[in-house]
């Protein structure tokens, strides 16, 4: 019988790959479940999309601030066990956009596909409140367009942010894949940068797609999680 636990306590350096499934305990949705963002609505990719930005600002922002925003959400076990961790050996790489590792102390964090709540001014470039931007997409300083630092459907991953994860992939010996159906790309590739050395662990809901010698672990993360040490 495998132990997550003894695994990362045996573990050097240990890299967390996540996604929407850990933050759906803090009462975040995901994006493409029954229950997620993208559910009933129709083209939900292209409301998130560069084009839809550029073209239809009004749209995008009310599609955004609608379905994105969850600022009293707060972490929950899993965030706090990964930072706890990552912070004496380790890296959080997530594709989360929420802000709750940030919030819940992690310290060697990449942030894949950026931060919903560091928002800036398009025009200008002036860091602006997000909660001036749930109130108006429009810059009061000087008419330009505000948005959130994260990446949107037709728009690449900071190169720094893709530098960082792969430097952190390759120096793992353990990694843990937890609460993403790992088919988003780039992300999901990241793990082929790992050491033909290195063990990987995926924690889902439900079986995923990963290589034969990996070790699975089927079941809710939160009650996994909760049971490792720190």
């Amino acid at each position: 019988m495998f132990d997550l636990n003894q695994a990362i306590q045996q573990a050097h350096y240990v890299v967390f790959m996540t996604g929407a499934g850990v933050s759906t305990a803090s009462g975040i949705p995901d994006y493409r479940s029954e229950t997620g963002v993208y559910a009933g609505k129709q083209n939900a990719e292209y409301a998130l999309s560069h084009d839809n930005f550029i073209q239809h600002p009004q749209d995008f922002w009310n599609f955004v601030k609608e379905n994105l925003f969850f600022p009293e959400a707060q972490p929950n076990v899993i965030h706090r066990k990964m930072a706890a961790i990552t912070n004496h050996k380790g890296m959080v790489i997530t594709q989360n956009i929420d802000g709750l590792d940030r919030q819940a102390g992690a310290h060697n964090l990449v942030e894949f596909h950026g931060n919903l709540y560091q928002t800036y001014c398009t025009k200008c470039q002036q860091a602006v409140p997000w909660q001036d931007y749930l109130q108006d997409y429009h810059h009061q300083d000087c008419g330009g367009i505000i948005r959130s630092q994260v990446v949107l459907y037709g728009e690449g991953i900071a190169e720094q942010n893709v530098q960082r994860a792969i430097q952190a992939v390759q120096q793992a010996d353990l990694i843990v894949v937890v609460g993403t159906s790992f088919q988003v790309y780039p992300f999901a590739g990241l793990i082929q940068f790992r050491s033909a050395a290195a063990q990987l662990v995926a924690v889902n809901k439900t079986p995923l797609a990963i290589p034969q010698q990996a070790t699975m672990l089927v079941g809710d993360a939160t009650k996994i999680f909760d049971k490792l040490e720190e």
